[in-house]
């Protein structure tokens, strides 16, 4: 059946504090309301809709920078929950199938929680709601289930006594056939202690018409709703708890596991190792028999079978490190393919660059590749080797087998196997230096007295 994903994202997050929308904040390096899309597109969805309202212009942005496709639609009044969702209704005309209603905020709801969803649609339910027992139910509506069925959805606002020890809580999160849905929110009221128009009372509505509304649970911690920086700071511990057991589980070492930090979409292999203080941004990947060494920052990089990045190494977007090539202290690299055994040592940067297979980069090279307007391209071949302190002015070309003196600067190409030698003969100055010392000695004990 044609599925539909409707993801609310018009609040304005007033507790957060921040001039960014509150779905644009990030955990694990991708924005609240990328999980939200990233969970549903697991379902390969026929149409995502989000809901905007608070910052309508750079949610949209951010939204079509992951999902081109995704179609917009504003709350331009903030009047609830099924206010919100009936906004969708132009960008879903002519859609006949169910619809999953997600939240901007809550970032962690698993693929397979809302595949469960859509099995019980399948199997006859006509509204599935997603609801988990609370630890502490405090402020979540409770869900009322009599034999079997979910007959409604009272908010802790307007809860009875009773209801109020019930710990079945709703999560906000329903599926159901759009048609359906979109004919009970028309019938939503808004008679309550907020005055809102709550997505929660179509249960009522539709069990008062004979339909049948089904329950299914997840784990709380799929559910939890990002509402301060606080709580922003616990999705992100939770994140990466979950991030560092996976990798370790599925075989990679981590050796001070509550020290590193992973993006969204960050891949290890097998026998990766990963020391202390390191930081994925997204984008990497690390292939197997690697090893991460301390206090070093990846981002849109590869790194290749059996290649050692550090420590205190930084790998910009671009990147990607040959099998058993190494980049070491204090290297930064972007935009660069680092052949198969070569070697960045230390104290470099190579930018715009592709580096050949066994090639040695000396201490202090730099790629001079921005002139100020464009990137130009730096060139070294196979086996060649870049004396210590070396500037390569690009765009050039060293050959295969070529040499660059230390402390050269290279302006043009170095044929293969040939040596590039660019800099100033050396003239000494006899007495000068002690003559210059006695100078500014002088003058300091002029401007102390």
């Amino acid at each position: 059946m044609p599925l539909s994903l409707i993801i609310l994202a018009a609040g304005r997050g007033t507790r957060m504090a921040s001039n960014l929308p509150k779905v644009l904040h990030e955990v694990a390096g991708a924005p609240l309301i990328g999980h939200a899309m990233m969970a549903g597109g697991a379902l390969s969805p026929d149409r995502c809709v989000v809901v905007t309202g608070h910052g309508a212009d750079q949610v949209a942005r951010r939204v079509h920078e992951l999902t081109p496709e995704a179609r917009i639609a504003q709350q331009q009044e903030q009047l609830g929950t099924a206010h919100a969702v009936a906004q969708a209704g132009d960008a879903l005309t002519g859609f006949s199938g169910d619809a999953i209603v997600l939240y901007g905020d809550t970032p962690f709801i698993r693929p397979e929680t809302l595949r469960r969803m859509r099995e019980r649609r399948s199997a006859g339910a006509d509204i599935v709601v997603l609801g988990f027992d609370a630890a502490d139910p405090g402020r979540y509506g409770r869900l009322i289930v009599e034999d079997e069925r979910l007959v409604r959805i009272v908010e802790a606002k307007d809860a009875t006594p009773d209801e109020l020890r019930i710990t079945l809580c709703n999560s906000g999160v329903v599926c159901a056939d759009w048609h359906l849905l979109e004919a009970l929110i028309a019938r939503v009221a808004n008679d309550n202690a907020n005055g809102e128009y709550y997505l929660t009372d179509i249960v009522g509505l539709a069990e008062g018409d004979g339909l049948r509304c089904a329950v299914e649970v997840c784990a709380e911690e799929e559910t939890m709703g990002i509402n301060s920086r606080a709580e922003l700071a616990r999705a992100e511990a939770a994140y990466q708890a979950g991030a560092r057991a996976r990798a370790m589980a599925d075989g990679a070492t981590l050796t001070a596991p509550e020290t590193v930090f992973f993006a969204h979409d960050t891949r290890l292999g097998r026998d990766v190792t990963v020391e202390p203080h390191v930081v994925f941004g997204p984008g990497v990947t690390v292939s197997d028999d690697a090893r991460v060494r301390a206090f070093s920052h990846l981002e849109g990089c590869h790194v290749g079978t059996g290649a050692v990045v550090g420590p205190y190494a930084r790998l910009r977007p671009g990147t990607r490190i040959g099998a058993q090539a190494r980049v070491g202290n204090f290297v930064e690299t972007k935009n660069t393919e680092l052949g198969a055994g070569a070697k960045i040592n230390h104290l470099s940067y190579v930018g715009d660059a592709r580096i050949g297979d066994d090639a040695n980069i000396g201490a202090g090279t730099i790629t001079c590749n921005y002139d100020g307007v464009f990137k130009h391209r730096t060139e070294v071949g196979a086996g060649a080797f870049i004396g210590t302190n070396t500037a390569l002015v690009a765009p050039v070309d060293v050959g295969a087998g070529a040499m660059t003196a230390a402390g050269s600067v290279i302006t043009g190409d170095v044929p293969d196997g040939a040596l590039g030698i660019a800099r100033a003969p050396q003239v000494n100055k006899p007495g000068l230096a002690r003559r210059m010392r006695d100078k500014l000695l002088a003058l300091k004990a002029k401007r102390a007295k």
